[in-house]
C-alpha cells in the first residue's frame, strides 16, 4: 500500500476534502492511505509530526494555488523536501493545479501535473471532471513504484483476535519504521520493469512534448513510435531541428536495458543507458553516468526519474 501525503494552504481545505473523496475507490482497493495535517492530534509535536509523514510518503500531492505558492511553509518546507525526494527517486511529486496561478516557473513546473496541460481544477465544468483527472493521474503514478509499496495485503489464514492500538484513543497508529525485507528478484519481474519503465518514458515524452509546443509559440515537435520497444522524438525551433533523440529497450548486455541516443534509434551506439539494478528490497534503474546534470547517480531512479534524466538530456540544447 501506497503512502499519500497532501501538501497544501489551509484555505483551500475545502478543495482538499473533495479530492479525498475522490480517492476513496483507491482506498478501498487497498492501494493507498493518505494523510494531511489535520491528522495531527492534541499533543503531538506539529513540525515533526510532518517531518516524519513527508519523509515516509510514496507520493506527494502538491495542491497549487495561489496561497499555496504564499506559504512559506508549503513552499520552503514541504514542496522544497518533496521535490528533493522525488529527483533522488525516493518518492513521486505530483502537482495538482487547483486555481489560477504562475506557478510553471517554479521548481516543480517540471514535473508533469495531475490534469492535463496543468488546467486547473475549479476550471472543469464541475470539480467531480476534474478531480477524476487527478485520481487517473495518481492511478498511473502507482504504477510506477516498487510492486513490494503496491502489494495488496493477502488475507490471514486463520483469524486472531484484536489487540487494542494507540489508533482507538489518539488517531495515530504505533508502527515500526523497519518494515522492508529482504527477497529475490525473478527475471520475470526485471524483464517486466523494463518494459514497464520503456512504455512509462515513452508517455512521458509524447506528453512533454505536447506540452513544451503548447507553451512555446514557433516550438514544432514529432513524436514517433519505431516499434513497440522504441522511439524518437525531435523539437524543431522556426523549422530548424534543435534537439532529438531515440530511445530503446537495450539488449540487457551492452548498452544497458534503456538505451538513449541523440542519433535517434541505433543500436550499437548509444549516449546514455539504464539499467536495471536492486539493493535487495526493490527495484530499480541506475544511469551509465555519462550524464548527470548534478543528479546523485547513486540513487535508484524510479519509472519517472529515469523518464526526467532522459528528457533532460533532450531538451539540454533549448536551455542553454
Amino acid at each position: 500500500m501506497a503512502k499519500l501525503v497532501f501538501s497544501y494552504s489551509h484555505v483551500d481545505e475545502t478543495l482538499r476534502n473533495e479530492l479525498e473523496k475522490h480517492l476513496s475507490p483507491l482506498k478501498r482497493q487497498g492501494m493507498i492511505e493518505s494523510w494531511h495535517d489535520r491528522r495531527i492530534v492534541a499533543g503531538q509535536e506539529f513540525n515533526g509530526e510532518i517531518n516524519q509523514h513527508f519523509e515516509e510518503a510514496d507520493i506527494v500531492l502538491l495542491l497549487v494555488s495561489s496561497d499555496f505558492i504564499n506559504s512559506d511553509y508549503c513552499y520552503d518546507v514541504e514542496m522544497k523536501r518533496a521535490v528533493e525526494r522525488h529527483d533522488l527517486g525516493k518518492a513521486v511529486v505530483i502537482p495538482v493545479i487547483l486555481r489560477s496561478c504562475h506557478w510553471h516557473d517554479l521548481p516543480f513546473g517540471k514535473l508533469l501535473a495531475a490534469t492535463p496541460d496543468g488546467k486547473p481544477v475549479t476550471q472543469y465544468p464541475s470539480l467531480d471532471d476534474g478531480f477524476y483527472q487527478v485520481v487517473a493521474a495518481i492511478t498511473r503514478a502507482l504504477k510506477t513504484l516498487p510492486k513490494a509499496v503496491n502489494a495488496i495485503p493477502a488475507p490471514l489464514a486463520h483469524p486472531v483476535s484484536r489487540v487494542p492500538t494507540p489508533r482507538a484513543e489518539t488517531g495515530v497508529t504505533a508502527r515500526s519504521s523497519n518494515l522492508r525485507i529482504k527477497k529475490e528478484f525473478s527475471d520475470r519481474e526485471r524483464d517486466q520493469a523494463r518494459i514497464e519503465c520503456f512504455e512509462f518514458v515513452a508517455k512521458y515524452f509524447s506528453n512533454s512534448l505536447d506540452e513544451l509546443k503548447q507553451r512555446n509559440p514557433g516550438i514544432e515537435v514529432d513524436f514517433r513510435q519505431v516499434d513497440a520497444k522504441s522511439f524518437e522524438a525531435t523539437i524543431y525551433t522556426g523549422g530548424k531541428r534543435r534537439c532529438s533523440c531515440g530511445i530503446w529497450v537495450g539488449g540487457r548486455g551492452f548498452g544497458g536495458d534503456i538505451t538513449f541516443s541523440h542519433s535517434g534509434v541505433t543500436p550499437g551506439s548509444f549516449n546514455e543507458s539504464m539499467t536495471i539494478q536492486d539493493d535487495g528490497y526493490s527495484l530499480g534503474f541506475k544511469p551509465l553516468g555519462m550524464s548527470h546534470f548534478g543528479r546523485n547517480t547513486k540513487s535508484f531512479l524510479n519509472y519517472e526519474g529515469v523518464a526526467e534524466y532522459f528528457w533532460e538530456m533532450l531538451i539540454q540544447p533549448l536551455q542553454q
